[in-house]
């Protein structure tokens, strides 16, 4: 066997044959080890290109500390987690050991297959047409962030990282990149996880209702104040503040939010004892804050006090690996909403998406997978389905540089249309070989 050797560690010697066999028969080798190997001094972890390490239901800790000291023997070694179970706080705790992927607990071989391939780099041609198959995708409607690229595991691995210090967050990115997502991910992973997080958007609330809606109010403090009201941010008392949209913040507002974060105190409206208030502030913009204090639009101190802990998301073009896992997600998500039983994309309809360059990111992606849903489509989505402007904007972007497709091409009839020999020339992924393809509409 010619193929990477991989190191399969998991108590259950049916599972560990059951694994073996599926990926030698996908072209991998593979070495099983017991229980009884579960020691550094046993494990040939350096003749191996990838470990794969089953939970242990009676000990999980000896799983978790086993693989934090393969982490600092080998830092190199790629290692996939496969939990028995799934839970939030099982996959940050992976994150945190170092491993590479995580799959849990039902799955099927073949993804696990996936993931090895994945995480090895091995190229993997795509189907003919996109079939959505299939998956346990419940948990994103409580926020979990959809993707395993490379770029998602290292913002996921640094965003437990965050979760557990109490620092105050500054989120930054492109709109639609998932900062929101991003902030639930910390607070749930995070010790203030049993208390609330209430989201306050920065760009909604005039200032002639900054002090109500933030500190809250007493009776009798304004007309129209018939009870004591207690403000979001007394609310979040013991949890956290998510302050979306801090760069449209007024310079009123930055100092009443300034003041709460130095004196760790609110007073309601018309009320004359101080109210000690234990938050953690997680805040995001997609504007330049740096640029905006240096412009003086932006307050300088309160920008420091927010960007203790600084952490940017990328966009959609720049991690469109997760462009499958997406479309998974979210087709999946359209079918249970809308009643469908739509199964994937045909192959003109999925490259016309690889092409896109998604401005808009994630929600951008989100919208238009609902506006299809909304024509009702058949089993397969076709171009016809896709949206008029989205289809014209497509078209537009057509006169892309004549020097990048002259060098696919060449590279392309060098090889003999092998995508893997032309990917190695050229030095890209698959992955952009067959969306460069579909994007100069080239055939054999």
């Amino acid at each position: 066997m010619t193929g990477p050797t991989i190191l399969l560690l998991h108590e259950d010697g049916g599972v560990r044959r059951l694994w073996k066999q599926r990926l030698l028969d996908a072209g991998f080798s593979a070495i099983e080890a017991t229980s009884v190997d579960f020691t550094l001094r046993n494990l040939p972890v350096h003749s191996a290109s990838l470990l794969i390490c089953g939970d242990s239901p009676g000990d999980g800790a000896r799983t978790f500390k086993l693989m934090q000291q393969l982490r600092d023997l080998c830092p190199c070694l790629p290692i996939i987690f496969v939990a028995t179970h799934s839970s939030e706080d099982l996959a940050v705790r992976a994150l945190r050991a170092g491993v590479s992927d995580y799959v849990a607990q039902p799955f099927r071989v073949e993804e696990l297959v996936a993931a090895v391939s994945r995480v090895l780099g091995r190229p993997n041609p795509p189907p003919a047409r996109f079939v959505a198959e299939p998956r346990d995708v419940g948990e994103d409607a409580d926020g979990q962030m959809v993707g395993n690229s490379a770029a998602m595991r290292e913002i996921k691995s640094c965003l437990a990282r965050i979760a557990a210090a109490d620092s105050n967050v500054l989120i930054t990115g492109e709109t639609g990149t998932g900062k929101e997502l991003a902030a639930q991910f910390i607070h749930r992973a995070s010790p203030r996880r049993n208390k609330p997080m209430v989201c306050i958007n920065c760009a909604a609330i005039p200032d002639s209702l900054i002090e109500s809606e933030l500190f809250g109010f007493e009776r009798g403090a304004f007309t129209g104040a018939l009870c004591k009201t207690a403000g979001q941010l007394e609310r979040a008392d013991g949890g956290a503040v998510f302050l979306d949209e801090v760069g449209e913040m007024s310079p009123f507002a930055q100092a009443k939010i300034l003041r709460v974060i130095e004196g760790k105190e609110i007073n309601r409206l018309g009320g004359r004892a101080a109210i000690r208030l234990n938050v953690r502030f997680v805040a995001a913009t997609n504007q330049d804050l740096e640029k905006l204090t240096a412009e003086h639009r932006f307050r300088q101190d309160l920008y420091f006090r927010l960007n203790i802990v600084g952490v940017h998301l990328p966009s959609l073009r720049e991690r469109r690996d997760d462009l499958p896992d997406l479309f998974h997600h979210y087709i999946a998500e359209m079918n249970r909403r809308f009643r469908r039983t739509v199964v994937g994309f045909t192959d003109d309809a999925y490259n016309r998406l690889l092409a896109h360059s998604w401005p808009g990111n994630i929600r951008e992606l989100r919208n238009l997978l609902e506006a299809i849903f909304v024509n009702l489509p058949q089993e397969d989505v076709t171009h016809v389905d896709l949206p008029i402007e989205f289809s014209r904007r497509i078209s537009d972007g057509a006169d892309t540089p004549a020097s990048e497709r002259d060098r696919l091409l060449s590279a392309l009839l060098c090889t003999k249309w092998n995508k893997s020999k032309a990917a190695k020339q050229l030095h890209w992924s698959r992955m952009t070989i067959y969306r460069k393809i579909a994007k100069y509409r080239l055939c054999a």
